[in-house]
């Protein structure tokens, strides 16, 4: 007889059960294809974009629908302004009554070459597989079979072999979600490879044609799809776009239902009742795991409501659809709903199996989703939906905001440095102080960060564990703490009201700039020093458990790692909403630079360190269960609030007053949500409460001059006194056949921009002998550094059309007749079509065509020609070579001729400088860095300036490449040396320039090296950093 399973497997069941039963009655059979965004809430069309502070808040926003009602348009195809005008679809189902009440409104969408289609009613997966009342098809009965597979399955197996087998189906399941769909998505998004390769084998042309191979699958495909969208639909006319989404989602569909159903089945083979539970708790862990459980049905039904089929199955990497944001339903209540709390079932599914196994690997499923989300999802929002704003042209800058240079000055002017750039336009500091990738040991505040933790270190680490030095340690960091908030409250709440901390600084003739400079490195060394005095006491109070398995010891500590997250998440995402300025409270020095932001988890909390950036502080009592480290952790959630209500609150609404947001995203909602009879309530409790602090506030105001003399304040000087912030591969293919083929006959030839200056030039030193003086007659190529690369190849008529070119380093490969190493994305197809990727024909400029012969013995050869631009190019000197491949392999039929990639070096000798005339030097910097700096943007029209007053594209910011190659132009070409940040801060010629000469005039007294006064130690061994 089969083994019986445990009686929860009813029990357990039943949400599944649920889910289903809810899911499919709640979609009407005729619903209508609300298109919006994908589960992360992507929105729809580029046409109708939002700002990019919009999209970019955490990728939440939604799109409301705007369906078009044909009949009511009269088919002009009128839309809203400032949005294409769809084309009149030719579909049959379109056309309604005149005069229907109910008239069929239709959604459009829009594929990449601007086909303008209408978007069929589709629905959702368990309503195709359930219910009884949509169409079957084959796929149907294919998913309901496996289904049944897993559940028999997990009946008929021996006990144990059923936790590692369904352990293993599910982590295959997950792993075709998480990795295989994100590959298929990814590849997508880039190279459009799906639709291509639907093209490639003529999936969907008509067998009429005598272009499709496979008649039989061209009908079943057919067959399948119109079955389930009976109306709208004709399979032949539909876009090849649509076409391909359809066939996608029923591979998602087949994912997806056996990913949940072997988790819960998973679950239900680990359940398990605990030896020893009492009632009172197995029924609370029964209890919230059916509420977590049915929270996570409400969102996934929620979100569902919101973003309908065409965003559940990513139909936006394939088509778009024309329809405006919104921001509705659940997607207000947290960033990415779909893969944060809509996991929570997962937790509640654990507590009700009492199995730390399901724990684990709901954990490990929950972070293979987010990693999903960062490599896939993110990155496709940002293309489509939050593209870099177009580059400011020269022509529309205000003639205010263009950098007023002394450079420009007549040359019997004084050059004067100060006043070089005007104050309004100097370009701004970048030195940040935040993050590991912004420490710098020339820096007294760094260098204070790493000393004194070592010291807390090694204290901690050399002591014993008595009772005694737990003490001090506990002690320790709560003096830190208390200094950390009470300290630098007091600090800030003197700064709000009287400017104390900028009035010290400017008392002693410094500026509010070092005043600034002076509070961050203070605020940031407290910080610091408060986190590692408490990580020591955590050190000192924590005891490793001699049974995990003991109690809730296991689940302590997992339940703290999670809270623990939960902040260092909260401190990412408030540091990248507010950046340096407000991570160390910027508007309490600066009130003009001051403005408000509601991006990222600001969208949904208004003040999210409230509780999030404490929740890792009782995280660490959770896994110490010290007392010590409680009440460090109660007096901290204390002093954090306080700081809040008290310092916070009264500079916010000083300095905002009515544009500060009363309530957030998630306030909002809660309050929607409520009945009627329970908001009625909360607005009159809010209402008294008003009233309330009104009233003791005007007590206090009249009754603090009659308290002792001398005193000034009390309850606010009492009350201010804390502030806590926002809180190398080898790669060998020969082809085995190459008769008939004659090395001889490939030849690669080489164009571009030459370099002004050659190394021939450099290589007589007179360290040579005489004979060894004089430059050799032929000589190499030299090209400008970053500058595109034509190549001009020849072939024989019978070359393989997937022979390919790929640019190699001289020195990378050992062997002419094999390429050993990788191309690295350095390559282009020679013959259009080969590959499957849709971007690899980009680069054929001169499609492969018949040579002319000179003799008619000559052979019948092809040519064509392909540049090498972007990051096809090697953005470093060196001597390198174009490799031509035969048949897709790395067997080498031609090599061209070594060529250099050089940076020429910025002359001074040829320019005449003196005191008067610094002007002309600044204009020669301008010359020489104007170019190279072209070069460098890829000389993209939406990215490179074509002046030295232009600024770059808003692509720099979003790609740090940009960055990077400039300043290493710069140091080759100069000597010296900027950091990126330099570069994103700047953002002009102009104000490089500028640090250039800045940096080369400041220097110059320590080059040893022969000059007229005005050069550096600018030589390639030693760059002078900036």
């Amino acid at each position: 007889a089969p083994p019986t399973i445990d009686i929860n497997l009813a029990a357990i069941l039943l949400p599944i059960a649920l889910k289903f039963l809810l899911l499919y009655p709640l979609t009407p059979l005729r619903s209508s294809t609300s298109v919006t965004s994908g589960p992360l809430g992507r929105s729809s069309t580029p046409s109708t974009m939002s700002t990019a502070a919009d999209v970019s808040a955490g990728g939440a926003e939604l799109r409301h629908r705007q369906l078009y009602d044909d009949a009511s348009d009269g088919g002009s195809g009128s839309v809203s302004p400032g949005r294409p005008a769809p084309m009149e679809p030719q579909s049959a189902g379109q056309d309604t009554q005149d005069g229907d009440i109910g008239k069929q409104k239709k959604t459009f969408g829009r594929t990449p070459d601007g086909t303008v289609f209408v978007v069929p009613t589709t629905h959702d997966m368990v309503s195709q597989l359930l219910d009884p009342r949509q169409p079957k098809n084959l796929s149907d009965v294919v998913v309901l079979a496996i289904l049944a597979l897993h559940i028999l399955a997990a009946y008929f197996l021996p006990a144990g072999y059923k936790r590692p087998v369904f352990a293993a189906v599910f982590l295959f399941w997950r792993a075709s979600y998480n990795v295989g769909i994100g590959i298929l998505l990814h590849i997508q998004s880039h190279h459009r490879r799906l639709i291509t390769w639907a093209q490639k084998w003529k999936l969907f042309e008509h067998p009429s044609t005598g272009n499709n191979p496979r008649p039989w699958l061209y009908n079943l495909l057919k067959r399948e799809l119109e079955a389930k969208i009976p109306e709208d639909y004709e399979f032949e006319k539909a876009p090849i776009e649509y076409n391909t989404w359809l066939v996608f989602r029923r591979v998602v569909d087949l994912i997806l239902m056996c990913d949940f159903v072997s988790y819960c089945l998973f679950a239900i083979v680990c359940s398990h009742t605990p030896k020893d539970e009492s009632i009172l708790f197995g029924g609370s862990r029964w209890l919230l795991g059916i509420i977590l459980v049915g929270f996570n049905l409400w969102v996934k039904l929620d979100a569902h409501r919101v973003v309908k089929d065409f965003a559940w199955y990513w139909g936006d990497f394939f088509y778009l659809i024309d329809q405006d944001l919104t921001f509705d339903g659940v997607f207000e209540m947290a960033p990415h709903p779909m893969y944060s709390i809509g996991y929570a079932g997962y937790y509640g599914i654990s507590m009700m199996a009492a199995s730390y196994e399901v724990l684990f690997i709901s954990i490990l499923a929950h972070l293979a989703q987010f990693a999903f989300l960062v490599s896939v999802e993110n990155p496709h929002i940002d293309k489509i939906y939050n593209p870099p704003a177009p580059r400011e042209k020269a022509g529309n800058r205000s003639p205010v905001t263009t950098p007023t240079v002394a450079f420009d000055l007549p040359a019997e002017d004084t050059f004067v440095r100060s006043a070089s750039i005007s104050q309004k336009d100097m370009p701004a500091p970048v030195h940040n102080l935040v993050g590991l990738h912004n420490m710098d040991l020339f820096r007294v505040p760094d260098c204070v960060v790493v000393i004194l933790p070592i010291y807390v270190a090694v204290l901690t680490l050399a002591t014993p564990a008595t009772s005694f030095w737990k003490a001090i340690f506990v002690a320790h960091a709560l003096l830190w703490r208390v200094w950390y908030h009470a300290g630098l409250g007091f600090v800030l709440d003197q700064q709000s009201k009287s400017k104390m901390w900028t009035r010290h600084f400017l008392k002693y003739g410094e500026s509010a700039g070092e005043a600034w400079r002076q509070w961050k490195a203070m605020y940031h060394i407290s910080m610091i020093m408060c986190n590692t005095s408490f990580i020591a006491a955590c050190w000192k109070m924590y005891n490793l458990p001699e049974d995990w398995g003991y109690g809730l010891v296991l689940f302590k500590h997992v339940l703290g790692a999670g809270l623990i997250a939960l902040q260092l998440w909260t401190a990412f995402s408030v540091y990248d909403s507010l950046g340096e300025f407000g991570w160390f409270c910027g508007d309490f020095f600066f009130d003009h630079e001051a403005k408000l932001t509601y991006t990222s988890i600001y969208r949904f909390l208004n003040n999210p360190e409230r509780v999030f950036g404490t929740a890792g502080i009782w995280g660490a009592a959770l896994i110490t269960w010290s007392r010590g480290i409680f009440i460090t952790a109660l007096v901290t959630q204390i002093l954090n609030v306080m700081v809040i209500a008290f310092v916070e609150r009264p500079h916010m609404q000083k300095i905002y007053g009515r544009s500060i947001r009363q309530e957030a995203g998630l306030t909002k909602f809660i309050k929607r949500s409520l009945p009627p009879p329970v908001k009625v309530w909360q607005e009159s409790v809010d209402k008294v409460l008003d009233e309330t602090s009104h009233f003791v506030e005007e007590f206090l105001d009249s009754a603090r001059p009659k308290f002792a003399s001398g005193v000034k304040t009390i309850v606010r000087d009492t009350s201010a006194l804390f502030n806590v912030a926002p809180a190398r591969l080898t790669i060998t293919r020969i082809a085995p056949d190459l008769a008939g083929l004659d090395p001889k006959q490939y030849s690669l030839t080489i164009e571009g921009t030459p370099s002004l200056q050659s190394a021939v030039d450099e290589r007589a030193t007179g360290k040579e002998s005489f004979s060894g003086r004089f430059p050799k007659l032929i000589k190499t190529k030299t090209f400008e550094y970053g500058a595109p690369l034509r190549v001009r190849w020849r072939a024989p008529a019978n070359h393989s059309k997937e022979d390919w070119i790929g640019l190699y380093m001289v020195t990378d490969n050992r062997l002419r007749d094999t390429t050993e190493v990788s191309s690295l994305g350095r390559w282009t197809p020679t013959c259009t079509g080969a590959y499957d990727a849709s971007m690899a024909n980009t680069s054929i400029t001169v499609k492969e065509h018949v040579v002319a012969k000179a003799d008619p013995s000559d052979p019948d050869m092809m040519e064509g020609e392909v540049v090498f631009q972007g990051d096809k190019l090697w953005w470093t000197q060196g001597v390198f070579e174009f490799r031509y491949h035969h048949d897709g392999r790395h067997t080498v039929m031609s090599i061209s001729e070594p060529f250099e990639i050089r940076i020429s070096k910025f002359d001074e000798e040829d320019v005449d400088v003196d005191v008067g005339t610094k002007a002309l030097y600044a204009k020669a910097v301008e010359s020489a860095l104007l170019p190279i700096i072209q070069n460098c943007l890829d000389r993209d029209d939406d990215i490179a300036p074509s002046t030295v007053d232009e600024s770059f594209g808003s692509h720099v910011e979003r790609d740090g490449k940009y960055a990077k190659r400039i300043v290493y132009a710069i140091r080759e070409m100069f000597g010296v040396e900027f950091a990126p940040a330099v570069v994103l801060a700047d953002r002009s010629v102009r104000k490089l320039a500028w640090r250039i000469c800045n940096a080369k005039e400041v220097l110059a007294p320590y080059s040893m090296s022969h000059s007229k006064g005005t050069t550096t130690p600018a030589n390639e061994e030693t760059p002078v950093k900036i």
